[in-house]
């Protein structure tokens, strides 16, 4: 072998250093387009291309047809997979000024309907997971939470205050239909007459009807429905195992329809991209039966930047400086800012005028903004049942009890 062949077949470290990284391809149902690393891990992982994808080629028609990025490669599916937590505790307290209730429950972590804007992605990295494809394939369900809460709420110190549920991740996100974690937390806030604030995406709302409806006639229940977009297609890639708009929308005059307050959550608004409809959601809400409704700007923390900025590469190249620009002039030139001021509606001139179109729009059809006061006073502990401990049998007798 000459000095030119050993050349060829062992390329020097400069020119793997300089090798193309690969282009992330969406993955059908999915929202995340990779699994970002979280920032607590210590190591640092990068793509890099050696050749044997394209080598392999992959699934998919060229033509861009389900899952692939047009030239026959397609990513492998994720299988979601779920584990079991037993949690020690279950109620989760804050004391942020812009948020409008102290106390919430989340039933999972995680969330299968990967939405690629969620703002509670970054909590995965608490788990030594991924913000990213992890968040929403990778979930823990706390089938304990039902019996965590009864404790909880039975406590002789315990003070009655309305419970957000569902809020960090969606109470009835897809595997909400097998475990029925959520069903349960709310028979015991049934039971015991405590007020429940609930916002989703999800139109399995509609199966606990029988459990909120009489809650509601009490001042206990109040809803939310989030919806981002009337744009089907759109939310197919924002939010792709979450129910359309219109199912969404549909929800919402089922739930009035049944007496429960219910209202629209316009969130996140992201520029160009679903900040185009604003106003036609709020009517398409209105005329469903919503009466308070809320908004809020994109918000990208932690890692929801990067996977929010290559989500844009994937799906709207055309548009996604443009987006990125905008967002930052509503965040103090920076993609995001945590004040509690500005974080949830922005600051500057074009985070005004959201603003007053907001509320122009909503003001015109008759909508509320105030917090829904629920009925504190009905409250009642729920009864917790012990099991008898039993003394051994020696004990009983009267005879000294073995150790082992």
């Amino acid at each position: 072998m000459d000095a030119h062949d050993e050349h060829d077949e062992f390329p020097p470290p400069d020119t793997y250093a300089a090798a193309p990284v690969p282009r992330e391809v969406p993955r059908k149902g999915r929202g995340a387009v990779a699994n970002v690393q979280g920032r607590f891990e210590r190591d640092q992982r990068e793509r890099f291309d050696d050749g044997w994808a394209e080598a392999k080629g992959g699934g998919g028609d060229g033509n861009g047809n389900g899952d692939g990025d047009g030239n026959g490669n397609t990513p492998p599916r994720l299988v979601t997979q779920v584990s079991i937590e037993r949690a020690r505790s279950i109620l989760t307290h804050n004391a942020s000024p812009d948020i409008p209730f102290d106390t919430s429950l989340n039933p999972y972590r995680g969330c299968e309907h990967g939405c690629i804007y969620c703002f509670a992605r970054p909590t995965h990295a608490y788990l030594d997971l991924s913000p990213g494809l992890d968040f929403e394939s990778r979930l823990f369900a706390k089938t304990n939470a039902a019996e965590r809460l009864r404790d909880t709420l039975a406590r002789p110190s315990y003070r009655c205050e309305t419970i957000a549920l569902g809020v960090n991740t969606d109470a009835y996100q897809p595997i909400e239909r097998e475990h029925r974690i959520t069903r349960g937390v709310l028979e015991v806030l049934h039971e015991c007459d405590h007020p429940v604030a609930l916002i989703t995406k999800s139109s399995l709302i509609e199966r606990d009807i029988d459990l909120l409806a009489p809650m509601a006639r009490k001042r206990l229940a109040v809803a939310a429905l989030t919806i981002t977009t009337l744009d089907a297609e759109m939310a197919r890639t924002l939010e792709p195992r979450a129910a359309t708009p219109s199912r969404r929308l549909r929800a919402i005059r089922t739930l009035s329809e049944a007496g429960i307050p219910v209202g629209v959550s316009v969130a996140p608004v992201i520029p160009f991209i679903t900040e185009p409809d604003l106003e036609r959601i709020l009517e398409a809400a209105r005329e469903a039966g919503a009466v308070y409704a809320n908004y809020i700007v994109l918000r990208l923390p932690w890692e929801v930047q990067p996977l929010f900025e290559q989500w844009l590469q994937a799906h709207f190249p055309d548009r996604a400086e443009r987006v990125m620009n905008r967002i930052r002039d509503m965040r103090g030139g920076k993609a995001y800012n945590a004040d509690f001021a500005t974080r949830m509606r922005g600051s500057g001139i074009w985070a005004d005028l959201m603003r007053q179109r907001f509320y122009k729009a909503a003001d015109k059809l008759g909508f509320r903004y105030d917090r829904y006061g629920l009925d504190t006073t009905l409250f009642r502990p729920p009864t917790v049942t012990k099991a008898p401990v039993r003394a051994p049998q020696a004990a009983a007798d009267g005879a000294q009890g073995s150790l082992f």
